[in-house]
């Protein structure tokens, strides 16, 4: 019997401290010191404007990184804008802030993550990843040494589709080779749990509970559920 996981990214196979407002806190460490901006700042300034949240809107004309990050830049340098930067500053900001996020060194392994997937390759599973992510994560998974562990790394800045919409499992399918058995992992109880079930695929929830879901602590709960 032909078997796939699909693995969902940060937060489940690895952690960026900080994640976006991290970056951008960090590109005005760098570029802007003494500026005196907290996280706090940032994070209400970057709960919209990402194509993940409107996982309903389909952006196939964004599947180049230079064409999704002009369009995601425009938002960064808003951001910027918006604490009082002038354009220039505020797009040379939201340059470096791509470059901080895409370092790979950025990210770190969560500890169960190499042996749990080596468990499961031994027990007969196939690893593809579908992250709702920018769209140098392939580089990114090869750079932590990830590679000989995935079939394939499907970024949704990539596909065109972001979590939960359907097509984004779809074309994860399709990559897979339609396999017999099929599970997804994440840790987004709606991006990868309900948007995967809606589709059929059954999904197991990581490293945070949430009602109504299948939660396991880490990645070796996912061993024994599969099987």
């Amino acid at each position: 019997m032909d078997r796939v996981i699909l693995w969902d990214f940060d937060g489940t196979l690895a952690r960026r401290e900080g994640v976006w407002s991290g970056a951008l806190l960090q590109a005005l460490d760098e570029m802007e010191p003494g500026h005196g901006f907290v996280r706090d700042d940032l994070h209400p300034r970057i709960v919209s404007g990402f194509p993940w949240h409107k996982p309903e809107v389909a952006h196939t004309h964004l599947n180049r990184a230079d064409r999704w990050w002009a369009h995601l830049g425009a938002h960064l340098a808003w951001v910027f804008r918006d604490l009082g930067y002038d354009a220039a500053r505020a797009d040379a900001l939201a340059r470096a802030t791509r470059c901080i996020y895409t370092d790979a060194t950025s990210f770190r392994l969560f500890d169960d993550t190499v042996p749990a997937l080596e468990a499961l390759s031994e027990r007969g599973w196939r690893h593809l990843i579908l992250s709702n992510h920018v769209p140098e994560l392939p580089t990114i998974v090869h750079d932590l040494g990830l590679d000989p562990l995935f079939e394939d790394v499907l970024s949704s800045a990539l596909i065109g589709y972001e979590k939960p919409h359907p097509e984004a499992f779809a074309i994860a399918l399709r990559a897979a080779g339609e396999p017999d058995e099929v599970w997804m992992v994440g840790d987004n109880p709606v991006a990868d749990v309900q948007g995967a079930e809606a589709v059929g695929i059954p999904a197991i929830l990581v490293r945070r509970k949430h009602d109504g879901v299948r939660p396991v602590e880490d990645l070796w709960g996912v061993v024994e559920i599969v099987g």
